[in-house]
C-alpha cells in the first residue's frame, strides 16, 4: 500500500512540459541526525514535547515575526519552542519568509533559493515560493541565488521540522499544510545594502505573511559572561534601535571577553528586519537560555539563544504641533542659510526635544521652494532612517542647491523664499487602486531600478482622474509609459503638509 501512494504522490508531483514530465527539485535534509532527529517518529515526539512545554505560556495576537535560534534541538530547542508555539497553527500564512546567516559562504548580499521546489526533512517536503524568490532578485541585485550558501546550511533548515509539526493538520495528523517558504541567507556587513534588503522586503510585511529570522547569540565566552553579553544584545533588540543593536555588538567586541567570537551569528538578517519596522511594531522577549544550562554541560565554553516575538500593533496616528511646524520651518531656513555662508548643517539643540519628541520621529519628508508662487526646487527623502529634524534639514539643502531642474538659490533670492515641508507617513503596499484615494494619498511606483511618486497635494494642482493621476506618474516620474504601473509595485502614503 505505501509504495502504490509513493508512486501516486511523485505522478502528482510531477508538472507537464511540452509533453514531458518535469521531476521538482528538492533540496535533502543534509542536517537530519546532526543538529535534529533523522528518524521522523522519534522526530515528532520530541518537538511536540518541546512545545508541549510552553503549552500554558501567555499566547501573544499580532505576531509578524520570529526570531529563534538553530543550535541542535539538544540545546537550542526549548527556547525554540517557547517562540514557535506563539503562532496560531489555524492562521492561513500565505508564505513564510525564512531570513538566515551564512556560516559556510561570503556573499556580500543575500543568496534566496528559488531554484527548488521543495525542502526536505525526515517530516515531508516544505514547498518553496518560487515565483516571490524570482521577484526579490529581479527587484534589486543585492539578492542572487548562489547554490553553495544554501547547500550545507543549517540555519534555516533546522526550523522546517518546527513549522510542521504546528502546522500538521488536525484531521489528518500525518499531512503538514506549511504555507510556501521564501529561503534567505543574508551575508554582509555593508549597511547600506541591508538597507536595499529591508526596502525590498518591507513590503511582503504583511498580516499575510510570516517572517522568521534564525540566530543564535554569544558564542563561546563563560557562562557568566555570555549572560552579560547576551542580556545586553537583548535589551538593544527590543529597543528595536538598528543604532543601539550596532553600538552594543560593537562595545561587545571592544569587550576584550575572553573567547567571545560574536554577540549574533544572525546580526545581518535581525538588523535586516529591524530596518523593515516602523513605530506600530513591538519587539518582545519571550525567553533565554545557553548551553551552560543543559544537564550541566560545560561553563567555560558556551553560546546563547534568545527568543523574541516581533508584534503587530494599532498603527500609531503621528501628528506635530503647530510649535513643531514653525521648528521644522526654522530649521529648513537655517539649513540653507549656513549653506551660503559655507557652514555645515548645524547640530539642533538636544533639549527642543525633551518637549518635542515627535521631530526625533525617523520619517520620510520633502522639502519644497517657491518663489513669487513658482516651484524653486523640491527634493524629499522616503526613507525612514533619519531622525525628521535631520531629514528637513537634508532635504531642504538639497531642494535649493541639487534639484537639477533648477539654478542654485542665491543668498538675494533668501528672503523671499517660501517654505512648504511635507513629513510622510510610513508607505504601505497596494494590490489595486480600488485602495488608493485620489487627495489623500500619495502614490509611489516602483519597477526594477526605475521609480516615481506625486505627494497628495499634486492632485489638488491638477484636474486628474484617479487613473491619470497614476498614469502620469508612470510615464512622467518613473519613466515606465503610460501603462507601467499595471505590473508595477504600487505604494501610498499620506502627508502632512504645512
Amino acid at each position: 500500500m505505501k509504495s502504490v501512494l509513493l508512486i501516486l504522490t511523485t505522478i502528482m508531483m510531477m508538472n507537464s512540459c511540452n509533453g514531458q514530465t518535469k521531476v521538482p527539485v528538492v533540496r535533502p535534509a543534509t542536517q537530519a541526525g546532526r543538529f535534529y532527529e533523522g528518524n521522523p517518529q522519534l522526530l515528532s515526539h520530541e518537538i511536540d514535547s518541546l512545545l508541549a512545554r510552553h503549552a500554558n505560556d501567555q499566547k501573544l495576537d499580532s505576531v509578524a515575526a520570529l526570531i529563534v535560534p538553530h543550535a541542535g534541538y539538544y540545546f537550542s530547542g526549548n527556547v525554540a519552542a517557547s517562540a514557535y508555539a506563539q503562532l496560531n497553527p489555524k492562521k492561513p500564512y500565505k508564505r513564510i519568509f525564512l531570513l538566515g546567516p551564512s556560516h559556510h559562504e561570503w556573499l556580500n548580499g543575500a543568496s534566496v533559493n528559488g531554484e527548488v521546489d521543495y525542502y526536505a526533512t525526515p517530516l515531508g517536503n516544505v514547498p518553496v515560493d518560487r515565483e516571490v524568490a524570482r521577484q526579490l532578485i529581479e527587484a534589486d541585485s543585492v539578492f542572487s541565488y548562489q547554490p553553495k550558501a544554501h547547500d550545507r546550511e543549517h540555519c534555516l533548515e533546522v526550523q522546517l521540522p518546527f513549522l510542521q509539526r504546528l502546522f500538521t493538520s488536525h484531521s489528518s495528523p500525518f499531512t503538514s499544510n506549511v504555507p510556501p517558504i521564501v529561503p534567505i541567507i543574508i551575508s554582509t556587513n555593508d549597511f547600506s545594502k541591508l538597507k536595499r534588503l529591508a526596502e525590498v522586503l518591507k513590503p511582503w510585511l504583511t498580516d499575510e505573511n510570516l517572517f522568521i529570522i534564525s540566530s543564535d547569540f554569544s558564542h563561546y565566552p563563560s557562562y557568566e559572561d555570555a549572560q552579560k553579553v547576551d542580556a545586553k544584545t537583548g535589551k538593544a533588540i527590543e529597543s528595536g534601535d538598528v543604532e543601539q543593536l550596532i553600538a552594543t555588538i560593537e562595545a561587545n567586541e571592544r569587550s576584550g571577553i575572553r573567547n567571545l567570537a560574536t554577540s549574533a551569528c544572525g546580526e545581518f538578517p535581525i538588523i535586516t528586519l529591524m530596518l523593515m519596522l516602523d513605530s506600530h511594531y513591538q519587539i518582545k522577549h519571550l525567553m533565554y537560555q545557553n548551553s551552560g544550562d543543559i544537564d550541566n554541560y560545560d561553563h567555560s565554553r558556551v553560546v546563547g539563544y534568545h527568543a523574541f516575538a516581533i508584534l503587530r500593533g494599532e498603527e500609531k496616528t503621528f501628528s506635530l504641533s503647530d510649535d513643531e511646524k514653525q521648528m521644522l520651518k526654522k530649521i529648513a531656513y537655517e539649513s540653507i542659510k549656513d549653506s551660503l555662508d559655507g557652514k555645515g548643517i548645524a547640530a539642533a539643540n538636544s533639549s527642543l526635544f525633551t518637549f518635542h519628541s515627535s521631530l526625533l520621529q525617523k520619517c520620510g519628508a520633502f522639502v519644497s521652494l517657491h518663489k513669487q508662487g513658482h516651484l524653486r526646487g523640491c527634493i524629499g527623502h522616503f526613507g525612514e532612517d533619519t531622525p525628521l529634524h535631520e531629514i528637513v534639514a537634508e532635504m531642504a539643502r538639497a531642494a535649493a542647491f541639487e534639484d537639477p531642474r533648477f539654478m542654485p538659490v542665491t543668498r538675494d533670492e533668501l528672503d523671499d523664499l517660501d517654505i512648504e515641508i511635507s513629513v510622510l507617513t510610513p508607505m504601505r503596499r497596494i494590490q489595486s487602486l480600488d485602495e488608493f484615494q485620489l487627495h489623500r494619498h500619495g502614490i509611489y511606483i516602483r519597477k526594477g531600478y526605475r521609480s516615481g511618486t506625486f505627494l497628495p497635494q499634486v492632485a489638488d494642482e491638477v484636474n486628474w482622474t484617479k487613473e491619470e493621476f497614476v498614469g502620469h506618474c508612470s510615464q512622467d516620474k518613473a519613466g515606465l509609459g503610460w501603462d507601467g504601473w499595471r505590473d508595477a509595485e504600487l505604494y501610498v502614503y499620506e502627508a502632512i503638509v504645512f
